[in-house]
């Protein structure tokens, strides 16, 4: 798990940044963060109801969430503690 990944995919939704979502869309390993991000991506463009928009969008920060609270391994305690440091 490449917790930066998480960390763009967060950005880039709190700034809308569709572009910058499908790239990473594109680029990320996990399967299901790719298909949440379609799925935000594709209301936030093409519906007109607002409320199916910010529905993919709290599962797309739910599934985030999810992540950051799952168990860390030793490796990315170690890349988290040097990013901080």
């Amino acid at each position: 798990m490449d917790i930066t990944d998480y960390d763009k995919a967060l950005y880039y939704t709190h700034h809308c940044a569709c572009i910058d979502l499908s790239v990473l869309m594109m680029k990320t390993q996990d399967d299901i963060l790719s298909k949440r991000i379609e799925t935000f991506v594709y209301a936030f463009i093409r519906e007109t109801e607002f409320l199916k928009v910010k529905e993919a969008r709290d599962q797309l920060l739910s599934y985030i969430d999810y992540v950051y609270r799952m168990e860390p391994e030793t490796g990315e305690v170690a890349a988290i503690n040097q990013t901080l440091d």
